[in-house]
């Protein structure tokens, strides 16, 4: 039978017990009206009461600061135990920040730091690399499968090997195993698992996790070396993926890859700014190793490692298998993701006697869970704001699997998509990749939101009011909005556009975060004190983004034209406007009549063009641009250096191995032509990585050759033998 946690693991769900000897049971209500339970104890008040005796730091005697300073650890450490191993706070989040607070101000002040320190949480110096250290002993991995029949095996192996096997079920968690040392209870090193025998040192990243005991409880070993497991909690995921989204990056697939992520970021500030939290399930090596791995579990709860709840003791592999199944039962329920159950033998010396191979050991196995496939369910919208003022909604999802790919969010396209769906926050929903590329939610498969979700009237980042043009929907801010000016800078120094280098998304979203730049003519305007007084920023690095800037000058005008985001204007129809109108003046002067009649210009692009130069804010950024002394001007750099490729018009889809600004101009300069979009008169579409869909069916329907880049160099050279690819 499966054993109650209940009953069984009664250490797993003790109450909060008394702090200190002799203390008091208090209650406490803050100005919120939240009530804690505490505990009072005359020994150490800063265990209850963050205003004990908080004097300025200078009128305090030596004496009396290194006693305030000694009993303020003390309490933030139980504190930290109690908040992170038993999940049962005593004191409010504010009043831990008091004391935590205080106990930064006095080590800080009077140079009172240790090692030890529970304010070493904060991070620290960042590392110029990872080293990597010898393990202990080797961290070996399990075999695996998701059959119950492979599991059965297992358990005819062990039976063979050994008498009356007890088994240990344990979830088997999602995210990084890790080697935690301690020498005389103190945090000494921790590593990740590496190939078994050597791992990443991630001391001061690991340092910085809540859940990771700089100093240990009760009668702990001389020396300790335990493994772990970090990962990130499953609504510290989704909130820091929503923030991820917001600001347009590319979210986490899943919680397993931000714990890895984050644990070899080489700054300790960036880990310790993360939701990280660990489970500790296993001794490596001791100075005293308890017998079995159900005393090991109870050893490192009360040395104050947090242990999972949801352990349990079984007799029979038909238990472990019923284990497994309930877990997988309560699987959405957890606030940490998993995709198994492990199955140990729980005497210690029958794991020494089935031993193990070079890369497994023979006393575990871990029975894992199918995967989650396309049906997921929707933990929040967020709305993107893009260049243009568009608003996009993106549902963020549990992580699923999706052809391959996991996916943790996925398209809802626009208002009118989610009026469609009628689908709401909550809602259980089937997600597929539309062109398998682009991932959507296809079709709500369980209405658990009241509500489908309320589209907003105003912008998420300025407030402006929220225009609609058919089923789309846009913010009215222009560059008021600060979402659509780092969007607007971001492009307008990107490869296909001016190619201003060291102007990456962080570096825009900073300085328009901090008002140094507040339109595109305040790139020309920039100085090292504007940039040199900002985190992160010295005067070289300055120096290097103003002469970057600097270097754009002239610009071309077919880049100026991308640069200036005008829709549906990319490279292609930029340089066409270049060849045929060869000033930007007149570009400016031309109305939709002129326009149609340029290559790849329909009456749809002719009308973006035209409204957005006659766009009256469009105007005052341009002019502002001209008037800080940027001057377009057409360049000769794609001038025909041979006629190979004169006969030839050629369209590009997917990456290809050099940018698509560069490819067109390598055949513009041959003689060929390059296009945006496929029709009878293309000679080749040429397909790099990830291609998208559109211009696949157009080459099948206008039976045009599909050649890869590898193809594309054959072609070359048999035009002409002294063209190279990549030019």
């Amino acid at each position: 039978m499966v054993v109650s946690p209940v009953s069984d693991l009664a250490f797993f769900h003790q109450q909060p017990q008394l702090i200190c000897d002799g203390g008091q049971t208090t209650q406490t209500i803050d100005d919120d009206g939240e009530t804690t339970l505490g505990y009072a104890d005359p020994d150490n008040p800063y265990l209850t009461d963050p205003d004990s005796d908080f004097r300025p730091i200078e009128q305090l005697s030596e004496e009396t600061a290194i006693e305030q300073t000694t009993q303020l650890r003390e309490a933030i450490r139980e504190h930290n135990h109690q908040y992170y191993i038993k999940a049962s706070p005593i004191i409010s989040d504010r009043s831990y920040d008091l004391l935590f607070d205080r106990l930064q101000a006095l080590e800080n002040t009077l140079a009172l730091n240790i090692e030890t320190s529970p304010t070493r949480r904060v991070g620290g110096e960042p590392v110029d690399e990872l080293e990597t250290v010898e393990h202990v002993t080797p961290m070996l991995s399990i075999d695996q499968s998701t059959a119950v029949s492979s599991v059965r095996d297992f358990d005819e192996r062990i039976r063979d090997a050994v008498d009356d096997p007890q088994y240990i079920c344990e979830p088997k968690f999602d995210g990084l195993s890790v080697e935690v040392i301690y020498e005389d209870g103190e945090y000494i090193r921790a590593a990740t698992r590496g190939d078994g025998s050597r791992g990443d040192d991630i001391t001061t990243q690991v340092e910085t996790i809540g859940a990771v005991p700089l100093k240990l409880h009760g009668d702990y070993p001389s020396y300790l070396a335990v493994r772990g497991e970090v990962y990130m909690p499953k609504a510290g995921f989704h909130e820091y993926n929503r923030k991820r989204v917001e600001q347009d990056k590319k979210p986490f697939a899943n919680p397993r890859n931000a714990a890895a992520g984050t644990l070899r970021q080489l700054d300790p500030n960036v880990v310790a700014d993360r939701p990280l939290s660990c489970f500790f399930y296993d001794i490596l090596d001791a100075t005293e190793v308890p017998p079995n791995q159900w005393t090991t579990l109870n050893q490192l709860q009360s040395w104050g490692m947090r242990t999972n709840e949801r352990i349990s003791r079984v007799d029979s592999i038909d238990d472990a298998i019923a284990y497994r199944d309930m877990l997988q039962a309560a699987r959405a329920e957890l606030n940490y993701e998993i995709d198994g159950t492990v199955i140990k033998v729980n005497d210690r010396d029958k794991r020494e006697m089935l031993g193990a191979t070079s890369r497994s050991v023979r006393w575990a196995f871990a029975y894992k869970f199918p995967p989650r496939a396309e049906i997921t369910h929707i933990t929040d919208i967020v709305v993107q704001v893009g260049r243009t003022g568009r608003l996009t909604p993106v549902a963020l999802l549990d992580p699923v699997d999706v052809g391959g790919v996991t996916v943790s969010r996925a398209s809802l396209h626009n208002p009118e998509e989610i009026n469609r769906l009628n689908v709401g926050i909550g809602d259980e929903v089937r997600v597929r990749r539309a062109g398998d590329v682009i991932p959507e939610v296809a079709e709500v498969t369980e209405k658990r939101a009241t509500d489908a979700f309320n589209f907003p009237e105003r912008c998420p980042i300025c407030d402006s009011p929220v225009e609609r043009d058919g089923p789309l929907a846009f913010c009215t801010g222009g560059l008021r909005c600060n979402a659509q000016l780092v969007r607007t800078v971001i492009h307008y120094g990107s490869r296909s556009a001016l190619d201003i280098e060291g102007l990456g998304e962080e570096r825009v979203k900073q300085l328009v975060d901090a008002g140094v730049i507040t339109e595109l003519a305040d790139l020309y305007t920039l100085s090292v004190t504007d940039l040199s007084n900002l985190e992160g920023w010295g005067t070289t690095s300055a120096e290097n983004l103003i002469q970057a800037i600097a270097d754009t000058q002239p610009p071309s005008l077919t880049n100026f034209l991308v640069g200036l985001g005008i829709p549906e204007v990319g490279p292609s129809i930029a340089r066409n406007l270049t060849a045929t109108f060869g000033d930007f003046e007149a570009i400016l002067d031309a109305d939709e009549a002129d326009l149609r009649d340029i290559e790849d210009v329909g009456p749809t692009i002719a009308t973006h063009i035209v409204e957005f130069f006659t766009n009256e804010q469009n105007r005052t950024a341009i002019d502002n641009l001209l008037s800080a002394g940027v001057k377009p001007e057409v360049q000769q750099s794609t001038a025909t250096t041979n006629a190979a490729l004169s006969d030839l018009t050629f369209v590009f889809t997917g990456s290809l191995s050099v940018s698509r600004a560069t490819a067109t101009e390598f055949i513009e300069r041959h003689g060929g032509n390059v296009t945006g979009s496929v029709s009878s008169n293309t000679d080749y579409l040429v397909i790099g990585d990830n291609p998208g869909r559109t211009k696949r069916d157009d080459a099948e329907t206008n039976d045009v050759p599909e050649i890869d880049e590898t193809e594309f160099t054959t072609l070359l050279a048999e035009r002409d033998d002294t063209l190279t690819w990549p030019p």
